[in-house]
Parts: C-alpha cells; structure tokens; sequence
C-alpha cells in the first residue's frame, strides 16, 4: 500500500508539472494578439473598412427594387380601370419593379472608391500599430518579470550568504574568538534579507498580475515562463546608433507613420467628393408596373341573357312641316363579367424609362460647408501627420539617448559589482580571522548585495534599451 501510494503520488506530481505550460515570449505575444480586446477592435475596425470600401464601389452598379401594394378604398372613390366615380368598396393591388443606374455624379462615386481604399490602409496599419504597442507591452512585463526573479534569487542567495556567516560567526563565539553580541549584528542582516526577499517576491507578484492583464488571463491561473539566456553581448556595448540613422529607418518601418500618411490621402480625395455636390447628377431610370382592381369589368365579353330593349321617351322632330314623335329604344339588361386577375395583370401592364438630370442650384451652403469642412480636414490631416513624425523623432532620440545611459549604466554596475566582491572577500578574510567587527563586515555585505541588484537592473535596463531601439528600426521583438 505504501508504494501504491508513493507511486501514485509521483505520477500526480508529473501530471501536474505537465500541465504547468511554459510560456516564451513569442508565446505570451500571439496569446496577447488573439486575446488582446484592443486588438479585436482593431480586427473589427479593419473588418467594417473593408465592408466600406466593397460598399463604395458596388455603388456603380445600377439598383433595382420591387413593390407591392394592397389594400380596399371606401366610399366616393374612383375606380382605377375606368378613372370614373363609385360609391362603393373598391379592392386594389398594385406591382411595380423600378431600376436606375447613376451615369454622372460629379465623380463623386471614383472619388469614394479611392477614398474608402485610403480609409481601409490607413486602419490595416494602424492594427499593426496597435499590435507593435501590446507586443511592446507584453515584451516590457516580460523582462519586468524576469528582472524581478533574478533579484529574488539573488536576495535569496544572499540570504544563504549570511546564514552561512551566522552559522561561522555562532562556532567562533563558542570557541572564544569572537565576543556573543558579534551574533546580534548578522541576526539583524538576516532579518535584512528577509526583507528583501518579501520585497523581491511582491515585485514577482505584481509582474506577473500585469502581465497577465496584458493577456487577458485569469490572476489565478499558474504562468510560467521560459527564462531565456539574458546575457549582454559585447556589440551592445559597443554598438553605436545615430539619430539620422534611426529616424529614417523608423520613417520606413513604423506603421504609424504610414497610416498618418493614409488618413492624409484620404482627406485629399474628401475634398473631390465635397467638390462634387456643386455638379449636376445625371440617372438613367426604368420602370415596369401594373395593377388589379376589384370592381374592373371585361366589357369585351358582355352577358346579353337578360337583355331588352326599352323605349325612351318620345321626341317631337318636324319633318315637311308635319310634326312627328321619333322614339329612340335603348338596351337594358346586359351585364359584363368581372375581368379576372392574370388579365387584369396583363392589360394593365406598362413600361416607363428615361432620363433624370439634377443640377443643383442652392441647398442651404450646404456644398460649400462641406467643401470647408474638407479642406479643415486636410488640414488636420497634415498636423496629425507632423505631430506623429515629430513624436517619433522624440521617441527616437529617448531611446537613443537611454540606450546610452543604460550601457554606461551597466559598465559602471560592472566595476562596482567587482569591487564590492573585492571588498567582500577582502572583509571576509579580515572578520574570520577578528581583525574586523560584525558591522564592518555587514557593511561589506550590503555594498555586495546593492552592487548586485544594481547590476542585474542595469543589465535588463540595458536589454530593453537596446531593444526599444531595434524596435524602431522595425527588428522583431
């Protein structure tokens, strides 16, 4: 039962490492970019330029819609088949397809098309815009992240370090060398390290909580990632980046830039579609209708059973002098049947086409606010696009100029983290051997500590300079 047990405890403990999926950086990106809900408005924005620009350019085609109507008419109407009076309840259908295409409209249809292409770049760049930041935000807690840890290890090492000495210090106190209290001094630099090491773990904690806000992930879901080797290669150190250099690079390779350009584009063809409303629209139309009513007879086919022949009253006429009554008959009785649906359908069918022509003359300044308005607009356009230029000059020259701070930065942690472990190991000699107190030595201690963490930031300061810069020269993060 034992061992049943204990194997069931081991498979438990890798099914559960298993589970635990490392996650790269690349990973954490493509995670961010499907799950981003900034990026899938992007997507959506993207999606509905398309829908536009499909739209703009179906407008060429010509329209064709149908109706239908049905419906009963009340008292003194007139009868739609004999355009005459009745006074009776009259149903009615009525059907008609109407077609119409546009032949001239000031251009305003091309002037769309061109526009709505514009629109629709502009939004695909400023999607990848918008993906490049979440990648550069992922990429920043990602090394947070890994900055954290390493000052974690390191301050937990740190703490191995002084437990060791304690446990030293604790042998040369019974053995008479050193004095009791020279325990007090390394208890209280313990207690230090505990402290950094709290400080460390939060610093581990609250990367991770951003890092997975970045990803849209549960805060109590288990993320692990891979530690890559973040080793400072020596052409870092001596790389060198110009301001001429990586600005024009940025000019070509930032998309924001490209869709500033785009929206600008487009505000320039907006002007052609204002300057359009001040020309005449010229449509070709057609038309197919007919319609049905309830009280239409077929006088073709008259229903003479019934029919008789009625004298009207007489009329004197003189003839030769003679006076003579002439009686005219009329004919009663006859009825027409009522003409059937298909016929009527069929009789009443007609056929209208020709042409329409609108040449405005004056709609309330509406054309000519819109021809301002599309000139304000171009206008805007053009600042947008300096300010972004000029915004990208100043982040180009911020992550120039902090790629050369952060690498004088780390050279300096360098030399400082060697003296301070010259000056440590210098320290430990002299306190094993009680040519120093516990707090010179604690002293040493601290300097070595400070020079560590100071380095390890230094050298993912310097990372995520360097990569700041590549960014801009559009290399993959």
């Amino acid at each position: 039962m034992t061992r049943l047990i204990i194997l069931l405890s081991f498979c438990s403990f890798v099914q559960v490492m298993n589970a635990q999926e490392t996650w790269s950086l690349e990973t954490c990106v493509k995670h961010a970019w499907e799950n981003n809900l900034t990026v899938q408005q992007a997507q959506l924005n993207t999606r509905n330029a398309e829908l536009s620009q499909k739209q703009s350019q179906f407008n060429r085609l010509p329209t064709v819609n149908g109706s239908a109507s049905a419906g009963f008419q009340f008292g003194r109407t007139i009868d739609p088949t004999t355009n005459t009076f009745n006074n009776t309840r009259i149903g009615f259908n009525s059907y008609g397809i109407n077609a119409g295409v546009i032949l001239f409209d000031g251009n305003r249809i091309n002037s769309e098309v061109q526009q709505s292409h514009y629109d629709l770049q502009a939004i695909k760049l400023e999607g990848e815009n918008t993906r490049q930041t979440v990648a550069l935000n992922v990429s920043t807690a990602y090394l947070n992240i890994l900055l954290s840890e390493e000052q974690l290890a390191n301050a937990q090492t740190q703490l191995s370090l002084s437990n060791q000495q304690l446990a030293r210090t604790a042998r040369l106190v019974e053995v008479g060398q050193l004095a009791p209290n020279a325990r007090l001094d390394l208890e209280a630099q313990i207690a230090r390290n505990e402290q950094s090491i709290i400080e460390a773990q939060n610093a581990v904690d609250i990367g991770y909580l951003n890092l997975k806000q970045l990803l849209q992930l549960d805060p109590a879901a288990d993320l692990v990632l891979e530690k890559p080797e973040a080793n400072i290669e020596d052409q870092a150190l001596v790389r060198t980046f110009t301001l001429e250099e990586v600005y024009r690079t940025a000019l070509q390779a930032q998309p924001g830039v490209a869709a500033a350009q785009a929206r600008l584009e487009s505000s320039k063809i907006g002007e052609k579609v204002a300057r359009s409303g001040n020309l005449p629209t010229l449509n070709l139309f057609g038309n197919l209708n007919t319609n049905y009513s309830s009280v239409a007879r077929d006088f073709n086919n008259p229903n003479t059973d019934n029919a008789m022949l009625v004298p009207n009253d007489p009329i004197p006429v003189e003839i030769d002098g003679n006076t003579i009554d002439v009686v005219f008959f009329s004919t009663e009785g006859i009825t027409f049947p009522n003409q059937s649906f298909t016929d009527q359908l069929n009789q009443n069918f007609g056929q209208s086409a020709g042409l329409s022509l609108s040449v405005p003359i004056y709609n309330n300044h509406r054309n000519n606010i819109n021809r301002e308005r599309a000139r304000l607009n171009v206008i805007s356009a053009e600042l947008t696009a300096r300010q972004v230029t000029d915004q990208l000059k100043t982040d180009v020259q911020s992550a120039i100029t902090g790629f050369r701070a952060a690498r004088n930065g780390y050279l300096a942690a360098q030399r400082s983290q060697n003296a301070a472990e010259a000056a440590y190991n210098d320290a430990q000699r002299r306190f094993d051997v009680g040519a120093i107190n516990t707090f010179e030595f604690n002293n040493a201690v601290d300097n070595l500590d400070v020079a560590r963490r100071e380095l390890t930031r230094a050298k993912y300061q310097l990372l995520f300079n360097l990569k700041v810069v590549e960014f801009y020269m559009g290399q993959p993060l």
